[in-house]
């Protein structure tokens, strides 16, 4: 029988709605979990135990004078602590942000909230959002709960970890350039990245303004496909503060059998592991037992916007920085590694002004391309989660640094699709490794229901090969 705290999202509502489970005992049985599984992971950076067991009691006694908890009602969830939740520390891991604390809650937390979630703690990040592990001056580093010995990913790494070691049912985490995605391949669970304000980034440190606002969003974090979707409904709708804010179809899309699937196993350029590939290719094949037509199809844009994505990103994010770090900037991992991987500083403002004509020309010949395959199947990264403070690996006897391994998830933040992660296989080492199902803009649902048709599928194919 699956213990309570690994129990889908989308049951954990329905025990609650039913009266089988209490939300107070529900929290109650989370934050056990947490003093647990906490000090070995230091996933977390702020706990809320007795505002939680509260919050529950309070919604229990609500629920017994007939006020319905909402859709979310008594769900236990966790948010990245660069997302405001009013009173809490939103410090990104930072010396030079210690001591801020939120006002009010970021939009999509206060929206939870209203769907009665309840919030049990803030979970750890890079410094700055600046690594593909969390590791800080703040707080420390956050382990895989899957091998303590390995990174649980970054920037969202102590959602990740949380949300896979059964200590929140899950979460908000936020993305500009694999920040969900990279943490839910390493650590075996879900992650969406929606399209650039779908869910409002209002309430984000660093806000999501400029061409921030093109490539950093904040998305759900789950343990299942289905969780995702729950989260999604949630948090989804304009926030007109968001400058990318845009109205979306609340009803859901009908499936499209149709629909022409394309998957590729690797770029061309940086390799990927053999059980990388393994798991792209299983995950074609299950789309195809469920009824979609796929084929092999690689877009021809993704070296051009993967180094459009480090002007986006690692220059113009380096030149803000600037402002606060004042050269440190320059010490953090992804820029670090990007520097010495060839990216020079710093940006003039005759590169990104053509960065971003060229950004808008590639989308659109993605998008063209994307007519004839609406959805693409590819890998998260080259590798599955890394030992702490690994820089570079051997791939199929090619050198792969840091960035480049990482690289797998950029092309969508700077071409502003969105993309879900599932975890399809293993490695050798029996690591998870998830793969990205990608839609075109505005097409989250799409994407939901095709990665869901792909983790059913995989699910009932490793069933039958087990039985």
């Amino acid at each position: 029988m699956t213990p309570l705290v690994f129990l889908p999202a989308t049951e954990i509502v329905q025990l609650v709605k039913r009266g089988q489970c209490s939300a107070r005992d529900l929290v109650a049985a989370h934050l056990d979990r947490i003093a647990e599984m906490n000090p070995s992971l230091n996933a977390f950076v702020q706990i809320r135990a007795d505002d939680a067991l509260a919050e529950a009691a309070a919604q229990d006694d609500a629920a017994a004078r007939g006020v319905d908890r909402g859709p979310l009602g008594g769900l236990p969830i966790s948010v990245k602590s660069a997302i405001d939740v009013a009173g809490l520390r939103c410090e990104t891991g930072s010396p030079s942000q210690a001591g801020t604390i939120a006002a009010r809650d970021a939009v999509a937390v206060a929206r939870l909230r209203a769907a009665g979630a309840i919030m049990v703690g803030t979970t750890n990040v890079a410094e700055l959002l600046m690594a593909y592990e969390s590791d800080n001056p703040l707080y420390g580093r956050t382990n895989n709960p899957l091998d303590l010995t390995r990174t649980s990913g970054g920037s969202s790494g102590g959602e990740s970890a949380a949300i896979a070691a059964g200590c929140s049912a899950g979460g908000v985490g936020s993305d500009g350039g694999g920040s969900i995605r990279v943490p839910a391949h390493f650590c075996g669970i879900c992650g969406l990245k929606p399209t650039p304000g779908v869910i409002p980034s209002t309430g984000h440190r660093p806000r999501c303004l400029g061409p921030f606002s093109l490539i950093g969003v904040v998305g759900p974090m789950a343990r299942t496909v289905g969780d995702l979707a729950l989260l999604f409904d949630a948090m989804a709708g304009p926030d007109w503060n968001d400058p990318l804010a845009a109205p979306i179809d609340r009803e859901a899309a009908p499936i499209d059998r149709e629909m022409r699937l394309g998957y590729f196993e690797h770029d061309g350029t940086t390799p990927v592991t053999s059980q990388t590939a393994a798991a792209v290719t299983a995950a074609a094949r299950a789309a195809a037992a469920a009824g979609y037509h796929v084929e092999p199809f690689r877009p021809a844009v993704l070296e051009r916007a993967r180094a459009l994505w480090n002007i986006f990103f690692v220059k113009a994010g380096a030149a803000l920085l600037n402002d606060v770090l004042h050269g440190a900037e320059t010490s953090l991992p992804i820029i670090r590694e990007a520097v010495s991987s060839g990216v020079s500083l710093p940006l003039s403002p005759r590169e990104l002004l053509d960065a971003w004509l060229e950004r808008d020309a590639i989308r659109a010949a993605l998008l063209d391309e994307m007519e004839r395959y609406r959805v693409l199947l590819c890998p998260v990264a080259s590798i599955p989660a890394f030992r702490h403070g690994e820089r570079e690996w051997d791939v199929n006897g090619k050198r792969v640094r840091y960035v480049d391994a990482m690289s797998y998830t950029v092309w969508w933040n700077i071409l502003g699709n969105p993309v879900a992660v599932v975890p399809v296989g293993k490695s050798e080492e029996g690591l998870p490794i998830g793969v990205q199902i990608v839609g075109r803009p505005y097409e989250e649902r799409t994407v939901l229901a095709i990665a869901e048709a792909i983790e059913r599928e995989c699910r009932r194919s490793h069933v039958v090969s087990k039985s």
